[in-house]
């Protein structure tokens, strides 16, 4: 029986690794040949990097076209991430190019941050830090302060968009909180029986606590407008972790400011960085709101994890 050797001579270019920071698993890459690194890849210089490139990584760098029809040598496209929207896909498909995402990999980090973000929301974590530090609580006659209301989970009713693998976590979390979990399914095929699917409607006007872990596409874009924010209760918290188009960001100010709503907490954002200009930093509602960048995928195991996925994934195509 023959046995089959691997070359090892092929040519890694990885474009933004920034992006992944310190992960030790990206040394292992260099296996498969030279290793090239770039900490971050400008858009007029994509194409001169990756133009004698076997393998190209990438996490948010995009490869248009035109990049593409300057590597001539090219034989796998891995994106460090799920969604592959960087990546013109249809080009790469004319070129016999394969596009290998890595799935699964920040599930325990996401929910986790979700419970962490909707808790400190709750439970008023960062007025209460900031009450005790200013010393308002030293100077007060009581042991305690009730004057913010806080509530248990128990009883709440969490509504998910995108029953996923990251949905399918937060559910299992939220039933360990006593809570109620309803979802509703944003392309109208998944259907999961351990849990109640409800209408767009539903969704909006019986969650306490709504948490969107859905992807971006033509069913989710600016779903949550104004329209939609509105019908929600006016005790309901907002989350976001899934993409930031999802929400219309200035209806969502608009709803904060005009108390239709509790508070949100969001990790993505329509423009990522999110501008200085945008109404999210308006000092009128910080109080409500809870703003963390981009990372809740970013947890150092999801990372590592993510980084031995493209490594099965470059075994998987340049081993055949």
């Amino acid at each position: 029986m023959e046995t089959k050797v691997m070359n090892r001579n092929y040519r890694i270019v990885l474009l933004d690794a920034l992006t992944l920071g310190e992960v030790s698993t990206i040394d292992k890459l260099s296996q498969w040949g030279s290793l090239e690194v770039y900490a971050k890849t400008a858009v007029h210089e994509v194409a001169e990097r990756i133009q004698e490139a076997d393998v190209v990584i990438t996490n948010k760098v995009v490869l248009t076209a035109n990049d593409l029809a300057q590597a001539k040598q090219l034989k796998l496209i891995c994106v460090a991430a799920t969604g592959m929207n960087n990546i013109d896909l249809k080009a790469a498909a004319e070129k016999g190019i394969p596009v290998k995402n890595v799935k699964g990999y920040s599930t325990f980090g996401v929910a986790q941050q979700t419970f962490a973000t909707i808790l400190s929301l709750i439970h008023r974590l960062s007025f209460l830090d900031d009450y005790v530090k200013k010393g308002n609580y030293s100077n007060g006659e009581l042991f305690t302060y009730i004057h913010e209301e806080i509530y248990e989970l128990k009883g709440k009713t969490i509504g998910i968009v995108g029953l996923g693998d990251i949905g399918k976590q937060v559910a299992t979390i939220s039933g360990a909180f006593g809570a109620e979990v309803i979802y509703f399914s944003t392309s109208g095929q998944n259907t999961n029986a351990e849990y109640t699917r409800v209408s767009w409607e539903e969704l909006l006007s019986k969650s306490d606590i709504i948490t969107i872990h859905a992807p971006l596409n033509e069913h989710t874009k600016g779903v949550f407008n104004y329209d939609a924010l509105s019908k929600m209760k006016k005790t309901a918290i907002l989350h976001n972790a899934g993409r930031g188009g999802i929400i219309i960001e200035e209806d969502l100010c608009r709803v904060l400011s005009e108390n239709k709503i509790a508070s949100a907490a969001l990790d993505v954002y329509e423009h990522e960085p999110l501008p200085l200009n945008s109404c999210l930093l308006n000092a009128s509602i910080q109080h409500k709101l809870l703003l963390t960048p981009h990372t809740a995928w970013a947890a150092k195991e999801s990372r590592e994890r993510l980084v031995e996925g493209i490594l099965k994934n470059i075994e998987e195509v340049l081993n055949k």
